[in-house]
């Protein structure tokens, strides 16, 4: 599934500049793509333009060569898993009960879930090591924890692409990289991947390619090799950096220096 972007702009009311100006995404079908960028770059407010959460002042979003505008939210959810950076679940609700609600755009009104239902929120609940929590209510989980069952509700929905922000700020290393392992592998199944995260070295260790925003607009977009530059990064986050090839992971490493 293809995603696109193209001279984007989204600006908050009372806000004196937008939090996106004119920017240019294009994401190919079955690719990991990782949106990087320091506080308040516009990384969120890009996910939300490009899922039609926040209606773009100018320029267009496209999923699928069609309009975000033009899409009906159900078909949208049928086909992807989006796992925002945070949310707000106020009623009492179980491990199983959330991850069950990834199956809700495959269901028709009071229609209850079938053996297929059940197989994909079974398998979802075991690639997120999620299995053993599956009665714990929701309020009884660490923020790892909560963070692995929001993502096996995404892949619940068996979407053709998945959009994260920040899906691994809380997980621990081993989590992490088990996530990590999994959606590269996903995609080498044909599933599309667009997160956005503050690891660096990761996002080059797994992602095809990368884009560096800097107050709302592109800085450089291009392979891990291209993006990760010691001259692009320090512009940018206003910190001076050193990049190293790593052998053990065949890709850049960032070090932050002393000023």
């Amino acid at each position: 599934m293809r995603f696109e972007t193209t001279d984007l702009v989204i600006k908050y009311p009372g806000q004196s500049r937008p939090a996106l100006n004119g920017v240019n995404m294009s994401v190919s079908s079955g690719s990991f793509y990782a949106i990087l960028g320091p506080n308040g770059s516009g990384k969120s407010t890009l996910m939300k333009g490009l899922l039609g959460i926040v209606r773009a002042d100018q320029g267009r979003a496209l999923i699928a060569e069609r309009n975000i505008s033009k899409w009906d939210r159900k078909a949208l959810a049928r086909v992807i898993g989006v796992v925002s950076q945070s949310e707000i679940i106020s009623f009492p609700i179980t491990v199983r009960e959330l991850v069950g609600m990834g199956r809700y755009p495959h269901l028709g009104p009071l229609e209850r879930e079938g053996s297929k239902d059940r197989v994909a929120v079974r398998e979802a609940l075991k690639v997120c090591d999620v299995t053993h929590l599956v009665n714990r209510d929701l309020s009884t989980l660490s923020g790892g924890e909560l963070q692995r069952v929001r993502i096996a509700r995404a892949l619940a929905q068996e979407p053709m692409a998945l959009v994260l922000d920040e899906p691994t700020s809380s997980l621990d290393i081993k989590h992490e990289m088990e996530i990590l392992e999994l959606l590269k592998t996903s995609v080498a199944s044909g599933l599309t991947v667009i997160l956005t995260t503050h690891g660096l070295d990761l996002a080059a260790r797994f992602s095809d390619r990368m884009l560096l925003l800097s107050e709302g607009q592109v800085a450089i977009e291009g392979t891990p090799d291209e993006v990760v530059n010691e001259e692009a990064l320090a512009e940018v986050y206003g910190w001076p950096v050193k990049v190293e090839w790593e052998p053990a992971t065949g890709s850049p490493r960032v070090t932050p220096l002393r000023f």
